[in-house]
């Protein structure tokens, strides 16, 4: 629905405002070193700035600041595809839902940012279910279903991450499809038990139903 790169790019920018008032450096520098870190590598990316500044720091230190990442408002938006399609689902009376991993305060923000409840018909942030309900676990799509008050075989779910988005298949009979965006993280993450998508896209409205 939307850039996860988007959403990193305005978690960095939120990151960089704290940490020049703590460091007395330039907003822009601090963001720019961010992103640049995390264009190399994803992981410890405060840790490594810290250690390109020569600033001594805490695990706590670290701690905080994923806290304030994962928890700021986001600028983000949807895809332009998004709200298109959406209402031309609506139209032709097919329900629609969100079945969301992540941490439930991140995810909530997301949400709340987007307004994906006038939109959505139902929305579960799986992390409110318990870390072990994410996905690959089925119990998200098994309480969706009851919600929508559909069928397995009637549902389709679009996702991106071949790790868990698409494994509900060889539980249940849920078309599965995997949308391929030219800003996408996980074009080159490998599938769970080798469980394929069922149709693939690059953009929502190549989708028929």
């Amino acid at each position: 629905m939307i850039s996860e790169l988007d959403y990193v790019k305005s978690g960095f920018r939120h990151i960089s405002n704290i940490l020049s008032l703590q460091l007395r450096q330039s907003r822009e520098e601090i963001y720019n070193q961010l992103t640049e870190f995390f264009s190399e590598d994803t992981n410890m990316v405060f840790n490594r700035l810290f250690d390109k500044l020569s600033v001594s720091y805490t695990e706590d230190d670290i701690l905080k600041l994923v806290d304030a990442y994962r928890s700021h408002m986001p600028e983000i938006k949807f895809y332009e595809d998004v709200l298109p399609v959406l209402d031309t689902l609506k139209q032709k009376n097919i329900k629609t839902g969100i079945i969301t991993d992540g941490y439930a305060i991140t995810q909530r923000n997301k949400l709340q940012v987007l307004q994906a409840d006038e939109y959505f018909d139902h929305i579960i942030v799986t992390d409110e279910l318990g870390r072990s309900y994410w996905k690959p676990n089925p119990l998200a799509f098994e309480l969706m279903k009851e919600q929508l008050n559909v069928e397995f075989d009637e549902m389709m779910y679009v996702g991106d991450n071949p790790a868990k988005d698409f494994y509900i298949a060889a539980r249940y009979p849920v078309k599965t499809v995997r949308i391929i965006r030219n800003s996408g993280v996980y074009t080159n993450t490998a599938y769970l038990h080798d469980v394929k998508e069922f149709y693939k896209v690059k953009s929502l409205y190549d989708i028929r139903v």
